[in-house]
């Protein structure tokens, strides 16, 4: 599906036509003002599988820093953590 580019007043004149084309599966349109893009429409599913695929990136970059800054544990710390705070609650409700 080829990127598609429309000036400004192109879009104001044809706005509902560039929505309808948007949201049908025409993928986004680029909207240039004076050459240069402006804004960048686009169907609300696209937009938010984007979202979503950006958030898991920042947290796969989240995740690759801490082990560099070996901010890691083992799964036998965390179950060891886990386990003792259990038995402390449990200890407590009795």
């Amino acid at each position: 599906m080829a990127v598609r580019a429309q000036s400004v007043s192109y879009v104001k004149a044809h706005l509902a036509q560039v929505i309808d084309e948007v949201r049908d599966g025409g993928g986004p349109m680029i909207v240039t003002q004076n050459g240069a893009t402006a804004a960048i429409i686009q169907d609300p599913e696209s937009y938010e599988r984007n979202q979503q695929a950006l958030a898991m990136l920042k947290l796969v970059a989240m995740a690759e820093e801490d082990i560099r800054k070996g901010r890691v544990h083992t799964h036998a710390e965390v179950f060891a953590a886990v386990r003792k705070k259990i038995a402390a609650v449990r200890k407590a409700k009795t």
